[in-house]
């Protein structure tokens, strides 16, 4: 018998809201999050008992990421100031940016990977079903993008998170 929809929100909301931040950024992850479960409240009834949850939720997840982006492209950001470019204080923030700006700039499918792989501990074969490709293809998006992070972003990346 499944589980009953709230076991499978506390389960597993925590790792959808880290994966919905890597995809999207800190802003977006929240509105993301919340229209995944809305989805998936819906469509959980007809869940075969034998699916794995957690990819299941995490394509949905990447499905409404993928809707965010598309939204954002079209609406203007309105903001009260701009933003005063980091002029070397505060090396964290610098940083950051950095690192945060590195990412962005990945193909969508690296970005997607590793945040599937590292940030959702999914396996090649789940991310290979996401994106829509083979394990292969899922495990090369993931070192390649990998590959850029150090290349782009020296340090960003230690030795401990290598595929």
């Amino acid at each position: 018998m499944k589980q009953p929809f709230e076991s499978v929100v506390a389960q597993h909301g925590a790792t959808v809201l880290r994966v919905c931040r890597v995809v999207l950024g800190p802003h977006d992850a929240d509105d993301a999050w919340s229209e995944t479960f809305l989805a998936a409240m819906r469509a959980y009834p007809d869940l075969p008992e034998t699916a794995n949850v957690e990819a299941w939720l995490v394509t949905i997840a990447h499905r409404k990421a993928i809707d965010v982006v598309r939204a954002a492209k079209r609406n203007p950001l309105p903001v009260d100031e701009l933003p005063e470019t980091p002029a070397g204080q505060g090396a964290t923030d610098v940083e950051t940016v950095g690192l945060w700006s590195v990412v962005k700039e990945l193909p969508s499918k690296q970005r997607q990977a590793i945040a599937y792989r590292y940030v959702a501990g999914l396996a090649y074969a789940e991310i290979a079903e996401i994106l829509g490709g083979t394990v292969e293809a899922a495990r090369r998006a993931a070192a390649d993008g990998l590959k850029n992070l150090r290349k782009h972003y020296p340090g960003a990346i230690t030795k401990g998170a290598s595929s």
